[in-house]
């Protein structure tokens, strides 16, 4: 076959794969072992995940088997050598850190990203995860009543024994105790992020180690990524398609620590997007 025609050959049944597909679920694979990023230190957490998901779908739409008519609709982007499944021997030596970023307001979208976080690193259940929940309209803070549906599918979660321990981020002490009062699983951690705040308000402090809620640190900023900023990372990534219909529904960011020796085995990012319907 002419190598010109294989090459147009490849590009039409990429467009029609990737023109098909109405949702997107993306894994990059464990960060710690990915060579090519870890040559580049990303300066923010939002360059790390749109580094992340330019190469993904590069290397993903390169190895994508694109001569079937029967195109899928869901796309399943990942690099199968670059999974990082944890091992039953291992289980009880490491912990499962999980922070949910919720860019839409959808039901099933907790429980779809802790499933699939759990398929992924092959475990039944996440030790720890921190929800942070779709930005409230322009103009308003964070409320009690626009926490609520996230916790209580968290809460759904952690009796079903997917999650042991639920937490926040960037809750003051009004609302921290708020929620604590409301909440049926009570909060087992809030972040603070030090650049709005450069040490923690002693309420904040007092009211945490008065009800056992550990404080941490983070640097993410207040929109991980925006709807314009996903769309670019998916242009760069997939050269010649248009991406201008596809929606970041949610990013969730995992972490596997060590115990004994508090190093990162692994990390990475599994992202869930879909197509805006005329």
């Amino acid at each position: 076959m002419d190598p010109q025609n294989a090459d147009t050959n490849n590009a039409e049944g990429q467009q029609g794969l990737f023109n098909h597909g109405k949702a997107l679920r993306l894994h990059t694979g464990n960060l710690v072992n990915r060579s090519r990023l870890k040559k580049k230190c990303p300066g923010s957490p939002s360059e790390e995940l749109r580094d992340c998901i330019q190469a993904t779908l590069r290397d993903w739409l390169s190895l994508a088997k694109t001569t079937d008519a029967d195109f899928p609709e869901t796309l399943d982007c990942c690099i199968p050598e670059e999974t990082d499944a944890i091992t039953p021997e291992e289980r009880d030596e490491v912990k499962v850190s999980v922070k949910l970023f919720l860019c839409e307001s959808g039901q099933s979208a907790i429980r779809d990203a802790v499933e699939m976080a759990c398929q992924t690193l092959a475990v039944s259940q996440l030790d720890s995860v921190i929800i942070v929940p779709p930005g409230p309209v322009e103009g308003d803070g964070q409320t009690l009543a626009h926490l609520q549906p996230a916790w209580e599918q968290l809460e759904a979660l952690v009796r079903k024994q997917k999650i042991a321990a639920i937490g926040t981020s960037d809750l003051d002490k009004e609302l921290l105790e708020q929620l604590y009062n409301w909440a049926q699983v009570k909060p087992s951690s809030n972040q603070v992020n030090l650049a709005s705040c450069c040490v923690m308000p002693p309420d904040l402090t007092a009211f945490a180690k008065e009800f056992d809620i550990q404080l941490l640190t983070h640097n993410d900023p207040k929109e991980l990524m925006s709807a314009a900023a996903f769309q670019e990372a998916m242009q760069e990534g997939l050269p010649g398609l248009s991406t201008t219909d596809w929606r970041l529904e949610w990013v969730l960011r995992y972490s596997v620590i060590v115990k004994s020796r508090g190093i990162i085995k692994s990390k990475g990012y599994l992202v869930s997007a879909g197509r805006a319907t005329p």
